[in-house]
């Protein structure tokens, strides 16, 4: 394998119903620094059907050139048939890098494609850089969270990382970029289609997602019990913000795993994060110490959350919560 057959940094656009995802438009922001590093290009590769007005958009916000596959097998995201048409594509213009959001849609598909390339896959990347030596260093947590691994991949091409959803930034669209459009149209082995999407149901909740909201009121083990919750749900309702959790309301089964923030939950940027009766592990740290501001409420002032909030509250999280509910309400009114 000759590595400089194979060059610039390759995105996949991940949409749902012809929606572009938010953690695509993210990765095209730091596909953008990594190529600018190595003097490439960023290069979106987009699947779907009906979808070509929207290459533009991917150009405007950091893509040089933009390989659109339209076609209604691609319309739903199935696994074998995403496989086939991307892994034809990494095939046809050889990459060297490629960077894949660890969404249920990206962590089924990355593993498939790395394989069928018999290379590397880094997975849940939370920070991505250029050696000197102009090779992609992918760093993700690592022994439950307790350190951070920098993993390299020398030998094969191309590299490739998946990247969780709200770790990186996304760039300010600039409609005046220039770009261009590429169209691919995959040869598709139907023999291999085993599964067929006959209907997609939504379970509509009325939420925003967690990773989407600007203000966070997340609940640890000292808020306690499932009414409690329904406390910070009352300040949530005055301040016009989202619920979440730590792991161990979740495995307690007080709330749904959606919910949850950290490591093994989602990584979140809001404004506001407000930590209620949360320690502050590594794990739950890892997804929200990148929050604009964040306030912290815990009875233990050694408590390690503290070290990283901007603001803290020594006190019983319970008692705390309603008065301030109580008295944002007050000032709302006014």
């Amino acid at each position: 394998m000759n590595k400089a057959d194979y060059k610039n940094v390759y995105v996949f656009i991940e949409q749902r119903e012809g929606v572009v995802q938010s953690v695509a438009l993210e990765l095209l922001g730091k596909a953008r620094d990594l190529a600018d590093a190595l003097g490439e290009k960023v290069v979106a590769m987009f699947p779907g059907s009906g979808i070509a007005d929207q290459a533009q958009d991917l150009i405007a916000y950091g893509a040089d050139d933009v390989i659109l596959m339209d076609t209604p097998v691609l319309k739903n995201y199935i696994t074998e048939e995403y496989a086939q048409a991307i892994h034809q594509l990494i095939v046809a213009f050889r990459p060297s890098i490629v960077l894949i959001g660890a969404t249920t849609i990206g962590r089924d598909l990355g593993p498939r494609l790395s394989a069928r390339l018999e290379t590397g896959l880094t997975a849940d990347c939370t920070k991505l850089e250029i050696s000197e030596g102009g090779e992609l260093m992918m760093t993700r947590p690592a022994f439950g969270g307790n350190l951070m691994a920098t993993i390299m991949c020398t030998e094969h091409r191309p590299q490739m990382s998946t990247v969780r959803p709200g770790v990186m930034q996304k760039r300010e669209k600039d409609p005046s970029r220039k770009g261009t459009v590429i169209r691919f149209e995959p040869k598709f082995d139907k023999s291999r289609f085993k599964v067929k999407l006959l209907e997609s149901v939504k379970e509509n909740k009325g939420k925003i997602d967690i990773t989407e909201a600007k203000i966070l009121i997340s609940g640890g083990r000292g808020v306690g019990c499932k009414e409690n919750f329904e406390k910070l749900a009352a300040l949530a309702n005055v301040m016009d913000a989202e619920v979440s959790s730590s792991r161990a309301m979740v495995d307690a089964g007080i709330m749904p795993h959606e919910r949850q923030v950290g490591q093994t939950g989602k990584t979140v940027r809001p404004n506001l994060y407000m930590a209620c009766g949360i320690s502050g592990a590594i794990q739950h740290l890892a997804g929200m110490e990148e929050s604009d501001f964040i306030l912290a409420i815990n009875k233990d002032k050694f408590a390690p959350i503290f070290k990283v909030a901007d603001l803290g509250i020594v006190g019983d999280v319970n008692k705390i919560i309603p008065l301030l509910t109580e008295r944002l309400s007050k000032e709302i009114k006014k």
